[in-house]
């Protein structure tokens, strides 16, 4: 088997001192693992004009897995050129078209699967001669059939219950949505499928989150529902994401964003960064064991070493070393009784 070849996006703000958590978590876990850092967002920017280097894409295209850490800059949030166009084309260039948002809290364990490639996001926009400006909408039947043949995957090895969300009684693209979700469904006898419309599912998972197992919708939907999940199983600052392709490099962040006025202060929560890097491990390299006692050891970890925005007093390099120690324990827990 090929060395692990990962590309680590530092990025802005506080990201560079999250992924040299991360970074450590990974040389750890994977000890012969290829780690190669290369610049995306703000700082890029200003070291070569462009969001997304030729280099950062290249290195992308030929690794295993990308871990980014967030971007952005205020200096650039009304400039031509911004940071986050550039994670935009990164994700356009890798074809990253399936968005895995898991919120879990206590008896909440919902997986969000949310199209990344297509619908308002990426459509024509402009301005017209009389001021009226638009986005438009659009998707071609083979993206949705590709996400949602996705998500029955997903839900199948779950708990066997998938809801496909959308607003069929007033888009055209809702519609087709829904007919692709209904062609698929015999596919997939051993999940349980439901249709429901996006205002009644934020409802319900303000509400009632442990009703959902998994849900699949389009990208402007699954953008806010995803972060309504986070909000309600400990916010976004704990929230990781996956974007996986169909055969190439996925890539892996943290949901939050850069935070600039925390940047070099230590404080910064490496949770969610920790939690990312554990879906690298689990579906960007196939280690499941490793993502699964990286998961634990976070867990455990903020239990005893909590930052400032959970209450506690941990920085973030004290944090990361506490899931170290955790990860070391329970290896040798592992060696001690052979399990």
């Amino acid at each position: 088997m090929p060395k692990a070849r990962v590309v680590v996006l530092p990025g802005d703000g506080i990201g560079p001192e999250i992924a040299r958590e991360a970074r450590a978590m990974l040389e750890l876990l994977v000890p012969d693992i290829e780690i190669d850092e290369q610049l995306l967002g703000a700082a890029a920017i200003r070291a070569t004009g462009e969001p997304l280097p030729a280099a950062t894409l290249d290195a992308c295209r030929a690794a295993s897995a990308v871990l980014k850490a967030p971007i952005g800059d205020p200096e650039f949030d009304a400039a031509d050129v911004r940071p986050e166009q550039g994670l935009l084309a990164l994700r356009a260039a890798l074809d990253t078209y399936a968005n895995l948002r898991p919120a879990v809290l206590d008896d909440v364990d919902v997986l969000i699967v949310r199209e990344l490639v297509g619908g308002l996001y990426f459509g024509s926009s402009g301005v017209r001669e009389d001021g009226t400006v638009y986005d438009t909408c659009e998707y071609h039947p083979r993206q949705i059939e590709r996400v949602v043949r996705r998500a029955f995957e997903l839900a199948r090895a779950r708990r066997g219950k998938l809801t496909s969300v959308d607003k069929a009684n007033v888009l055209e693209t809702s519609r087709l949505w829904r007919r692709i979700v209904d062609e698929q469904s015999p596919r997939y006898p051993d999940v349980e499928v439901e249709h429901m419309l996006v205002d009644n599912a934020a409802m319900q998972l303000a509400t009632d989150p442990q009703r959902f197992d998994v849900l699949v919708t389009e990208n402007m939907f699954g953008d806010i529902l995803s972060d309504l999940a986070a909000a309600v199983t400990g916010g976004l600052g704990l929230a990781p994401s996956a974007s996986l392709s169909d055969g190439g490099a996925g890539i892996f962040e943290p949901v939050h964003g850069s935070a600039p006025d925390l940047a070099g202060s230590g404080t910064a929560n490496p949770t969610a960064m920790l939690r990312s890097t554990a879906l690298l491990l689990e579906h960007g390299l196939g280690l499941h064991e490793e993502a699964r006692a990286l998961t634990d050891a976070v867990a455990a970890a903020l239990a005893s070493a909590p930052t400032p925005d959970l209450g506690g007093t941990a920085t973030t390099a004290e944090l990361g070393a506490a899931v170290r120690e955790q990860l070391s324990v329970d290896h040798a827990a592992t060696v001690s009784y052979g399990g």
